[in-house]
């Protein structure tokens, strides 16, 4: 079968890269000048398309993705029509504005931005500072979800809360999963205050959904809710998880929800992080519908289904099998710290090599040590980010952490897989375990690596 494009098909491959282009020209998503200035000025000239739905908004450290995508996947089941904006995506831009649970067609993404086009450019003449890559995407995903129209868009926060693009909106739900050093320099030097400006997106009246946070961070979330008069639903008290236990390609659970009781739902992840997802996820949509002890369960049976339909792409995701290769956007300590329980708690690996790609800014070091425990061997490579740790510098602190005999340095990525897949298939593999492979160190990594390994899946 011919792999060639239509003329058409061609045509508007060729628009969605013009458009790339001009977002990319842009200030990058790591060049901020916190300010909701713009990204205002330019929704009031687009006729507050933000304004034309209710929303459910998810901020934190880790887990912002997957929560989102939970309760984007639990809505529909609810038969509500879904706006999803999360951010950054893996392997495409259109991949983080969905609607009804499908990217926004290369088509609809052209024309829609195209249509905002003139209004970017006259907020770009009224300031100092142009617009950025993210807050363009922001209005484009808000217009695209005005247009279709959806019942309600979930949205999660780019960083931080307060000044974040996404925040022009009130959200009817705003949720919070846990807060751990990231950002720092943008955010704050301590998890309270990263808290505290996390905390901007809990408005007037809305529920404030809070994963299980460390005490300073609770005390900060809590205390914005109190100033604006917002309800709290806490993990561990109103909601959380009261059963788990690993299963064929992900795990049973059993979660104390605001309404009540679900059990016997199956969810297709691995590790108790992805567990407290999917409470913190159904405590959101719960109270997104009025749900609470009074009322009781939402339909249960739709729970069920929607929790066993969830994928979350890069996240300890299986791409290829003898070996298996696993893919995981891990990218600071707490995450890496997640990965490592998930991957010893539902794998059975007699050997793993690990191939690391990290972006400068981060806890680098921390990272490595959180994984040193699991890996047996660490190839060192690079992504194309411009942000990217070079791949030698990278190898020093590996170095330093793994020791010199355990680590590999393959500056070009696709030189890094095939590594380390040779590795993992001198080793052991049998039924028990085996070897195998897991990518991880950064967002735009682990969207490489899925791409270069999508036609090696066997």
């Amino acid at each position: 079968m011919s792999t060639s494009l239509s003329p058409g098909q061609d045509a508007g491959g060729r628009e969605l890269a013009r458009v790339e282009q001009a977002l990319l020209a842009r200030w990058p998503e790591n060049r901020l000048e916190p300010s909701l200035a713009r990204i205002s000025a330019l929704v009031d000239l687009l006729g507050a398309p933000h304004r034309a739905f209710p929303v459910v908004q998810v901020t934190g450290t880790n887990g912002k993705t997957t929560t989102a995508r939970m309760i984007d996947e639990l809505l529909r089941g609810f038969g509500l029509r879904v706006g999803r904006f999360t951010s950054p995506h893996l392997e495409t831009v259109r991949e983080r504005i969905v609607i009804d649970g499908e990217p926004i067609s290369a088509e609809r993404f052209v024309e829609v931005h195209d249509d905002i086009a003139p209004y970017v450019q006259m907020v770009d003449a009224g300031s100092d500072v142009p617009m950025s890559f993210f807050e363009v995407t922001v209005a484009l995903a808000y217009a695209a979800f005005a247009e279709t129209p959806v019942d309600v868009a979930v949205v999660e926060v780019g960083m931080g809360g307060t000044w974040d693009a996404t925040n022009v909106v009130d959200a009817r739900v705003a949720v919070v999963t846990p807060v751990s050093l990231d950002h720092a320099e943008y955010l704050g030097p301590d998890v309270a205050t990263i808290a505290t400006e996390k905390s901007g997106i809990i408005k007037p009246e809305s529920v404030a959904v809070l994963a299980h946070q460390p005490a300073g961070a609770l005390e900060a979330l809590v205390r914005r809710a109190i100033e604006v008069d917002a309800t709290v639903a806490r993990e561990g008290t109103e909601f959380g998880v009261l059963e788990r236990r690993v299963a064929v390609g992900g795990q049973q659970v059993r979660l104390q929800g605001l309404g009540g009781e679900y059990d016997e739902v199956f969810l297709p992840l691995f590790g108790a992080h992805q567990a407290q997802n999917a409470a913190v996820a159904l405590a959101a949509v719960e109270a997104f519908l009025g749900a609470g002890a009074a009322s009781g369960p939402v339909a249960q049976d739709v729970v069920r289904e929607a929790f066993a339909g969830v994928r979350s792409p890069g996240r300890l995701e299986r791409v290829r099998t003898s070996p298996t290769v696993l893919i995981d956007a891990a990218h600071n300590p707490a995450g890496m710290a997640a990965t490592v329980e998930a991957v010893r708690e539902s794998f059975d690996f007699t050997r793993l090599v690990g191939v690391v790609g990290c972006v400068v800014g981060k806890d680098v070091s921390g990272i490595l040590a959180a994984l040193e425990p699991l890996c047996a061997e660490l190839v060192v490579t690079q992504n194309s980010s411009a942000r990217a740790m070079p791949a030698d510098e990278l190898g020093a602190l590996a170095v330093d952490v793994f020791g010199a005999d355990r680590v590999s340095v393959h500056p070009r990525l696709t030189e890094a897989l095939e590594s380390a897949i040779e590795l993992a298939e001198a080793g052991p593999d049998d039924a028990l375990g085996g070897s195998g492979v897991l990518v991880t160190g950064s967002v735009i990594t682990a969207g490489e690596a899925r791409t270069l390994l999508a036609g090696r899946r066997s």
